[in-house]
């Protein structure tokens, strides 16, 4: 798989030229979403290497990462005459990246793509490491493929115009960055929320956590072991959100969030994560993310959806857990009765 740049812009005419006149191109595509169309595009649209290029506009929220959508996407791409030596540009959130990404991998056995996020989340997240794909049969990123993008633009103008709740989105997976980095990050996350009220500000600390995740990404691209330790608060998080799916939807980052509640819990109890350090960062996130409403009832439900997790291995479901700040245990396993518990906490808080 080829490595992935990733450059940070301000000034992004300038860089999308040099990005876009280096790779190989009969024609060019931009896919985008209902919001991105509305809110992003017209901020590179009149930009030069540009022009010509063919629209694709997919709806927007991941209620339309299917394979629906996926087909749209190809269909336009063949109806645009696109070819092997094609161009797309993902301007979008995850939503965008991920499913565009996989449309691009696989459209004529794979054209090259280029990432602009657009949302906090898909800088520091979606957009950077390869994954790509949609969601099948009511669960989170079945169907998809290793793949990455030729570069990706990381650019924080983007920023303004998203809401608090989108940042908060993102900045949940930034804290999941430090609790798998060192105790300096972490702290520093946990202090700097007002960073979200003037995303003009973030870039340090953005910078900071990609590098994180880029790090993991280079040592594990596919994920056979270190690139795990990106997966904290992710096994229940997935399960929170296609719960989620099924009632009002909520945004990745939040059921990351409430995921991270569980498993923190989980570390506590099983290797050993300092209690202090758990309950900081607990009480950090139910004051920022509130609590996304359950019931006892719920937990079959919650446990079935953990038992569909692509990391699981031998029918057990598999935990990323921490042993400390930047302490990372792969390949966890817990009990029934011991998740059961970790919900318990979540619910009483």
């Amino acid at each position: 798989m080829n490595k992935q740049k990733v450059i940070f812009s301000n000034k992004l005419d300038k860089t999308l030229v040099t990005v876009v006149s280096a790779c190989e191109r009969d024609r060019l595509f931009i896919l985008v979403d209902t919001n991105t169309h509305r809110w992003c595009l017209p901020l590179i649209s009149n930009f030069d290497c540009m022009q010509g290029a063919q629209v694709i506009t997919i709806g927007a929220t991941d209620e339309n990462k299917t394979l629906d959508t996926l087909a749209e996407v190809w269909s336009a791409l063949q109806r645009g005459g696109a070819t092997r030596h094609s161009l797309m540009v993902n301007l979008g959130g995850g939503m965008v990246t991920d499913l565009g990404g996989f449309a691009a991998s696989t459209f004529k056995r794979g054209l090259n793509y280029i990432n602009i996020p657009t949302t906090l989340l898909s800088m520091v997240d979606a957009s950077v490491g390869g994954k790509t794909g949609v969601n099948f049969g009511g669960l989170k990123n079945e169907i998809g493929v290793f793949s990455n993008a030729d570069t990706v633009i990381i650019d924080t103008t983007f920023l303004k115009t998203l809401d608090k709740e989108n940042l908060l989105s993102g900045y949940a997976e930034m804290l999941k960055h430090g609790l798998i980095s060192d105790n300096k990050h972490w702290a520093e996350l946990l202090r700097s929320p007002e960073v979200l009220d003037k995303p003009e500000e973030i870039a340090g600390l953005l910078e900071e956590s990609v590098a994180v995740k880029q790090h993991i990404v280079d040592e594990d691209p596919t994920e056979k072991g270190l690139r795990k330790a990106l997966n904290l608060g992710h096994t229940v998080g997935h399960a929170f959100e296609s719960l989620a799916l099924q009632r009002t939807p909520i945004l990745h980052g939040y059921a990351v969030a409430y995921g991270l509640i569980c498993e923190l819990y989980l570390s506590c109890i099983k290797t050993g994560f300092p209690t202090d350090k758990m309950r900081q960062t607990v009480s950090f996130i139910r004051e920022h993310y509130g609590q996304m409403s359950i019931t006892c009832d719920d937990y079959p439900t919650l446990f079935q959806l953990m038992t569909h997790d692509k990391k699981n291995v031998a029918g057990e479901i598999n935990f990323t857990l921490l042993g400390d700040i930047g302490d990372i245990r792969i390949n966890q396993t817990a009990t029934k009765e011991e998740i059961m518990e970790a919900l318990d906490f979540y619910r009483e808080g």
